[in-house]
């Protein structure tokens, strides 16, 4: 019997290895509990004149996105990783920083639950967001499970 008090699920991603872990477990929960999955990702806008930059050119130590493509492709590899077979699943890239993107989203959407992990946050500006969950914890309107990813 699905869990009443979540009936969308949001999960965060920057398309590293571990972020992905984080949606896996967010699929298990929406999937467990029959609600709705948002998966989303922030990144910033292309600068004017700038080819699309691929997620593997930005080096393995940054997974901050740049550009819509870009965005659009992590999360199409986060909801190919395995099967979202009786999941319904919204993807959604939203220009901006990660923890207002999420915690924005989830007021937005009436978001019951965030799910991100505690490793391999970038913010815009390079520099390592371990904060991210926390500064998630202590904003969100919902509950926040912050995966064990490392």
């Amino acid at each position: 019997m699905p869990h009443a008090s979540y009936r969308q699920v949001l999960a965060g991603t920057d398309g590293s290895d571990t972020s992905f872990r984080a949606v896996d477990r967010a699929a298990d929960i929406a999937r467990s509990t029959g609600s709705k999955l948002l998966v989303a990702t922030a990144y910033r806008p292309l600068p004017p004149g700038e080819a699309q930059i691929a997620g593997e050119e930005l080096g393995h130590t940054s997974f901050q996105v740049v550009g819509l493509t870009p965005a659009e492709e992590v999360l199409r590899s986060a909801v190919e990783r395995q099967s979202m077979e009786g999941i319904e699943i919204e993807t959604l890239a939203v220009q901006g920083e990660p923890v207002d993107v999420l915690v924005t989203l989830a007021q937005e959407r009436g978001v019951d639950l965030i799910v991100i992990g505690n490793r391999g946050m970038h913010s815009m500006t390079g520099r390592m967001l371990g904060s991210v969950p926390s500064v998630a914890a202590h904003r969100s309107p919902c509950d926040i499970l912050i995966v064990a990813t490392t």
